[in-house]
């Protein structure tokens, strides 16, 4: 009778072992399955903030290009006024410099 208790025992004891290796692989598929699906959910984020990033940069780059065009608009006016303003004050002053030249060609000093 003692045998077939210790051999009930060792069944059971075999019967608990197999048991708890069963949870214990259930646990590590369910742990690897979890850390699969985290790497995917991670690269999937990752892959949405790039192309919010990517979205950004195109805009920033296509809104300075705009720029672009009217800083050079900005630029060939103020030329432009810059040239009118010379031009203006060229020919209020040129008759005073063609006399004032004409005097110093002319002049004889010994």
């Amino acid at each position: 009778m003692a045998s077939n208790r210790s051999q009930g025992g060792i069944q059971q004891l075999l019967a608990a072992e197999q048991e708890a290796q069963r949870i214990v692989n259930a646990a590590k598929n369910e742990k690897l399955a979890r850390l699969k699906q985290a790497k995917e959910e991670a690269e999937k984020e990752i892959a949405e903030y790039r192309a919010q990033l990517e979205r950004e940069f195109q805009k920033k780059v296509s809104d300075s290009s705009g720029d672009s065009g009217a800083n050079v608009k900005r630029l060939e006016q103020e030329t432009d006024e810059k040239i009118a303003q010379l031009k203006k004050d060229s020919a209020r002053i040129s008759d005073d410099v063609v006399s004032m030249l004409l005097k110093y060609v002319t002049t004889v000093k010994n």
